[in-house]
């Protein structure tokens, strides 16, 4: 069915009408780019309200195109975190090297932005929410591609049908398993568990991240302003995925109590405020590794697709890629040769950033004596980590431009 154009007269196609599971940060974006294609956007959210505040995030390389030409990059870029200086500590507490942040990330110095994770899903939202709708603490329940659409069951009742529907939600994507099955099968673990939450500033630190490490294990304490919280991060090698604990926030603190029990430098008290923080976040290391990012009308986008764990800094920065490459990809194109599309032209992107880290083998956590040791010289004589060579993973991808925008 097509509609008449009252002001030309002339028939127009209608809207095609899609889903996005998910408003963190691939979803917002890619709400962001298929509106400004022309598609009726609907955004369902599990939560009652965008999370605020979270732990620093990075945008860097091609993602900064991205943000540049949703004009949201002034925004991020007042929001910007100052952080200052990255000091690593021997197992002792006594300091290992002290190096600019850039060195040790892969960034660019003055270009590359970190921001609060809540900051960036703020200014997503902020750039779309009048052109889409937005369905907060609902989810689907049930997704049905037996007919010319995907008709969808949301968890508070309604049912309704769409063009397509996008899993833009997450590591643990339920989008996912309702296309492919269990996660198992596309969870590729590496080698690490951690756990975050905030506590106290007691520790005069400002700008700055402090980190202890010992074989397999570290401490890390980041102060993003000069106020009275910061960020606690305890990372650890752990062989095989915590699986009784990933739902278990106590069997969580107690696992990483274990670990770290005989641990010095400021770990103690650390600990102590794991045992009362209301905001612990556990998860084990992962990336998710998938032969394919679609299945009839219904495609993943950002870490359901392609997660390539925090320990690569791209998290972020792929999901807005991502979605600016399936929604540009789909601009003009039916959802079979759209989705094809997608994948041609981003994976060797994702593949390279994916790369930037294998099981055990993060250089900024290493998992032996000796392993640490080297890391550390590497500080304490270059004050840069080992770079590959040639066009860096995360700049490796140059933006199409798929139409013109408005």
């Amino acid at each position: 069915m097509t509609r008449i154009d009252p002001l030309k007269g002339t028939h127009t196609p209608p809207r095609r009408k899609v889903l996005i599971s998910g408003a963190s940060i691939a979803g917002p974006a890619l709400a962001f780019w298929l509106n400004r294609y022309g598609f009726a956007v609907t955004v369902v959210e599990k939560a009652g309200a965008l999370r605020g505040g979270g732990y620093p995030i990075d945008v860097r390389g091609t993602a900064l195109e991205v943000v540049r030409r949703m004009g949201i990059l002034p925004r991020l870029k007042d929001a910007r975190i100052d952080l200052r200086r990255l000091t690593f500590l021997g197992g002792d507490g006594g300091e290992v090297a002290s190096v600019a942040p850039h060195t040790v990330t892969g960034g660019v110095a003055g270009r590359d932005i970190e921001v609060r994770r809540g900051d960036l899903t703020d200014a997503l939202h902020t750039a779309v929410r009048d052109d889409v709708e937005f369905l907060f603490n609902d989810a689907v329940e049930t997704l049905d591609q037996s007919g010319h659409g995907v008709d969808v069951t949301f968890r508070g009742g309604s049912r309704r049908t769409f063009d397509m529907v996008f899993g833009a939600d997450g590591l643990h994507s339920r989008t996912r398993e309702f296309l492919f099955g269990p996660e198992a099968q596309f969870h590729r673990y590496l080698g690490y568990c951690f756990a975050g939450f905030t506590m106290r500033n007691t520790f005069g630190l400002s700008h700055e991240l402090m980190m202890w490490n010992t074989p397999g294990r570290a401490a890390a304490l980041y102060a993003v302003e000069d106020n009275d919280e910061v960020h606690a991060f305890l990372n650890f090698a752990h062989q095989e995925p915590p699986f009784d604990a990933f739902r278990n926030p106590e069997a969580q603190r107690d696992l990483v109590a274990t670990v770290f029990a005989d641990a010095e430098w400021e770990v103690p008290g650390m600990l102590a405020a794991m045992r009362d923080a209301d905001d612990l976040f556990f998860d084990g290391v992962s990336q998710i590794r998938m032969p394919r990012w679609s299945s009839g009308r219904v495609a993943l986008v950002g870490d359901a697709a392609y997660s390539p764990s925090f320990l690569t800094g791209q998290g972020s920065s792929l999901a807005l890629v991502g979605a600016y490459m399936l929604a540009g990809s789909l601009a003009d194109r039916d959802h079979t040769a759209g989705f094809a599309a997608y994948e041609r032209n981003t994976r060797e992107f994702v593949t390279l950033n994916q790369e930037l880290v294998r099981e055990g083998d993060a250089a900024l956590f290493p998992t032996t004596a000796r392993a640490l040791e080297q890391r550390n010289a590497i500080l304490r004589n270059l004050g840069a980590m080992p770079s590959t060579e040639g066009r860096p993973a995360h700049s490796a991808l140059t933006l199409p431009e798929f139409m013109p925008t408005t």
